[in-house]
């Protein structure tokens, strides 16, 4: 088992890891749109939200040796079911491949977050 990390995405806020790489399986924990630089959430919009949550699944992906083409499954969670069309139009730019996925609505979210989203990628060996 390998702890993945990367200064390119938010660092964990808490007792976790950015991700776990168990055998060519990587368990990726739930980003939500904090801009590692800035530290905080900036983007306001759930569109804008929702693309900084995929620029930082990508670069934990991108530290593990992979991309999103390797993403098989995500969880999405939205602090508003109202932002789930406009959330779509973001993901599916990303989301290419088109994993499996949950979504769903949660009453509330870390930082004050309109949006979540946790992925698994399988690692070619």
């Amino acid at each position: 088992m390998n702890v993945i990390h990367t200064n390119d995405a938010p660092a964990a806020v808490g007792p976790y890891s950015q991700a776990v790489l168990a055998g060519n399986n990587l368990y990726m924990s739930g980003q939500i749109a904090i801009d590692p630089a800035a530290g905080k959430i900036v983007a306001i919009t759930i569109e804008d939200q929702a693309e900084q949550c995929c620029k930082n699944i990508e670069a934990v992906l991108k530290a593990a040796g992979t991309d999103m083409t390797r993403v098989v499954k995500t969880t999405c969670f939205l602090a508003d079911i109202a932002d789930f069309k406009a959330f779509n139009e973001v993901y599916a730019k990303h989301f290419v491949s088109k994993p499996a996925r949950s979504c769903v609505a949660v009453k509330d979210l870390p930082a004050g977050a309109l949006c979540e989203v946790e992925a698994l990628a399988v690692i070619e060996e």
